[in-house]
């Protein structure tokens, strides 16, 4: 969840689960977001529609306004994107399906640029991850690449295809949880952050993150925060900006 500067929410996916009956959205996120006092969403932002980042959001959906929904462009009709264009069938929320190259403006100074995904680079392997929406929020001079679940596949399309400049982020938010799959040496040097964030449920069961994401991201010197062993991670940027992190278990 971003808060800008205006007081506009940002939610970036929402967690969920594939298998068993614990609802995601009802149980954590909606009370989450009721406790911060966020009745509405200003953007929801969905990288893919694997269940583990859309299923919470479409339950959350369905109970708060939801005014402009955020969208990449989609290369297959998974069973979540079925239900969501259900869901949304008889509301008047916003949607807009991006691609690369195009920008999202929030406010004054507060910018996405979209670099993935591209309907002329279409990945077919493992195609729901490789064709995240791939975001790079801009602050001033502080900036955080969204990277969704992309693996190497696309990593690779998208070194072959950026501007270096659009690529160097502040803070990296780790692709598909810090799997092995994803992160590469050549991405990750590109990206040269300063911070990176692993979003991972603790003691899970694909032993996400890797040994080699995190050796890799101590090599380059970024600090590392994780919710497995840190629990919910804050940034506070001012407008100059420098960084506040905290952590709660």
């Amino acid at each position: 969840m971003l808060i800008t500067p205006k007081g506009k929410s940002i939610l970036i996916d929402g967690g969920g689960e594939e298998l068993g009956s614990f609802n995601v959205g009802e149980k954590t996120l909606l009370p989450y977001l009721l406790n911060r006092k966020v009745s509405s969403i200003d953007y929801a932002i969905i990288s893919h529609y694997d269940s583990d980042h859309c299923q919470a959001f479409l339950y959350v959906l369905q109970k708060i306004r939801v005014k402009q929904i955020i969208i990449g462009k989609q290369f297959e009709e998974s069973k979540n994107y079925k239900k969501f264009i259900e869901i949304i069938k008889n509301k008047k929320t916003k949607i807009k399906v991006m691609q690369k190259n195009e920008k999202i403006n929030i406010e004054k100074n507060i910018y996405f640029d979209v670099i993935w995904p591209d309907e002329k680079n279409v990945i077919g392997e493992n195609n729901l991850n490789n064709n995240s929406l791939v975001l790079k929020l801009n602050y001033k001079n502080f900036s955080i690449l969204f990277t969704g679940d992309i693996e190497k596949e696309a990593e690779q399309k998208i070194l072959e295809s950026i501007n270096n400049k659009i690529l160097k982020s502040t803070v990296i938010k780790i692709a598909h949880h810090g799997s092995k799959t994803s992160s590469t040496q050549e991405f990750i040097q590109k990206v040269n952050p300063q911070i990176a964030l692993i979003g991972v449920g603790e003691k899970n069961k694909f032993g996400h993150p890797s040994d080699k994401t995190i050796q890799l991201l101590k090599s380059i010197n970024c600090k590392i925060y994780r919710t497995d062993e840190m629990g919910e991670i804050t940034l506070k940027i001012n407008s100059k900006g420098k960084i506040e992190i905290k952590t709660k278990l």
